[in-house]
């Protein structure tokens, strides 16, 4: 249970912590490189074998979640196939009784993304849970990813919160990392990003199924 009377700022991540991370699963193991595959005339593992080392050199850095990066680099009009697949967005169960259940208490709500733009339109869009934050912030307009510690001095310029009173919730270890070095004192990690994932046995930060736990001892703040 959260030390919830210690915390006035939620910091919420989507892909994989609101949102099931099948969706990116499926589109850049999958959808992509079949469509990859056609453009070049390549078997489909063809193509995956030589698209594994190009996407693995991005990770962590902005141009792993720039769609324009990824369009220019691979041909492949990316925005345009996230439409394609839209149909396979979805919020994780119990997400919403959540967000409704903060906004409730009075305290401060912060989407705060790796996603492009074009891609947090589009989930937007799907999922309309635009209309729980406070703001959304997405890595992109700083021009640094969350995984770096310079993303999180920028947030805090922007938008200010006290370290030692902030929650952030996220699927990835590395962003929750860089948070705990800025100093982020509440930190929690989700160990089932992906539906149709096993769950992740995670021991370096408290982890959560789903949002059902962290809902309890959620009371208004005093």
């Amino acid at each position: 249970m959260l030390d919830w009377a210690n915390i006035d700022t939620v910091l919420l991540d989507m892909d994989g912590t609101l949102l099931d991370l099948n969706f990116d699963n499926h589109f850049w193991q999958e959808f992509v490189p079949q469509r990859f595959a056609e453009l070049h005339r390549l078997s489909l593992d063809e193509a995956k074998y030589q698209l594994r080392p190009r996407f693995k050199a991005m990770e962590g850095r902005l141009e792993w979640y720039c769609l324009d990066y990824w369009s220019a680099e691979l041909q492949l009009n990316i925005a345009g196939l996230k439409q394609e697949l839209a149909g396979l967005i979805a919020v994780h169960p119990h997400v919403t009784e959540f967000l409704e259940a903060v906004r409730a208490s009075g305290r401060s709500l912060l989407l705060v993304t790796n996603a492009h733009r074009d891609s947090l339109s589009l989930k937007m869009e799907k999922t309309c849970l635009q209309r729980f934050f406070d703001q959304i912030i997405s890595s992109h307009d700083y021009g640094l990813a969350k995984e770096h510690l310079g993303f999180w001095q920028t947030l805090q310029a922007n938008h200010v919160f006290e370290k030692h009173s902030c929650l952030l919730v996220d699927d990835s270890l590395p962003v929750l990392r860089a948070a705990q070095g800025f100093g982020i004192a509440h930190l929690v990690s989700i160990s089932k990003p992906d539906s149709r994932a096993p769950a992740r046995d995670i021991t370096e930060f408290p982890a959560v199924e789903d949002f059902r736990a962290l809902t309890k001892g959620l009371l208004p703040r005093s």
